[in-house]
């Protein structure tokens, strides 16, 4: 509702039927156009890297998950040494893979990533931003982080620096499951209880981003919204050893 211009890209790669899909949402920063720049060689480097990824059981799968954001991240630094005007250009990442019984989940920034099972919403993903480093600190509530007046000053973000460490996760998925894959023009406006109850509806995965969107509007739309739901319909079944949902950080 506020700004001229759109710096998010997001893309999707899944074929209905089947169980695997990749979903990827930038959300860039540095005015102007490069933003927009570098959110869209965010999103396109990711897919083309992780377009061939089927296996989530695969060793070495979490270390190419961070890889590939780390790939970009060199991508869009080097291009901001060579043109002047993309110098301070960056973009969060935050891409969700989905295959077989299990989802990956690479990220940078603050575009996050949520899981609703049973009625219960869960924010996968944790923000590289000052206020999420306050609250860890004790030194913020969750509540009073969220109307800080720093809240949208991130610690993290692709292309900034010449290296840059991502955060992957993984776990399994269940029929029934959503993801939402959003960046801070959604989150930033509207909180997880309210998140929980647009995205518990009975409407169709459509329907509920259109939904999202227009409570985000509706409560100042402050910054660009992107939004992807993923709804699964399908799974294949897990060992029942393997069905805890672990957390991965410092991949090298």
């Amino acid at each position: 509702m506020i700004r001229s211009g759109n710096e998010d890209n997001f893309a999707t790669d899944y074929t209905l039927g089947q169980t695997r899909g990749i979903f990827i949402v930038a959300d860039g920063m540095g005015g102007h156009a490069a933003g927009e720049v570098a959110s869209e060689m965010a999103v396109q480097i990711v897919l083309r890297e992780l377009a061939p990824l089927v296996d989530l059981e695969a060793a070495d799968v979490a270390r190419l998950v961070g890889d590939t954001l780390r790939k970009a991240n060199r991508a869009i630094h080097d291009r901001t040494l060579t043109e002047v005007d993309k110098q301070g250009m960056g973009t969060t990442a935050s891409v969700l893979v989905v295959s077989g019984g299990r989802y990956m989940i690479g990220q940078v920034g603050d575009s996050r990533v949520y899981l609703m099972r049973d009625g219960t919403l869960t924010q996968l993903t944790k923000d590289h931003s000052y206020v999420q480093e306050q609250v860890d600190a004790g030194f913020l509530t969750p509540e009073q982080a969220r109307y800080h007046p720093y809240s949208n000053v991130i610690t993290r973000c692709v292309g900034a620096s010449p290296d840059v460490e991502p955060d992957v996760y993984r776990g399994e998925i269940r029929v029934g499951d959503l993801f939402l894959v959003a960046s801070d023009g959604l989150t930033g406006m509207v909180d997880d209880r309210r998140l929980g109850q647009l995205l518990g509806s009975r409407a169709e995965p459509d329907r509920k981003v259109q939904a999202l969107i227009s409570e985000a509007n509706g409560r100042g739309g402050l910054d660009n919204i992107t939004a992807i739901i993923v709804q699964v319909v399908e799974a294949d079944a897990l060992p029942e050893d393997t069905t805890k949902t672990v957390e991965i950080r410092s991949i090298g």
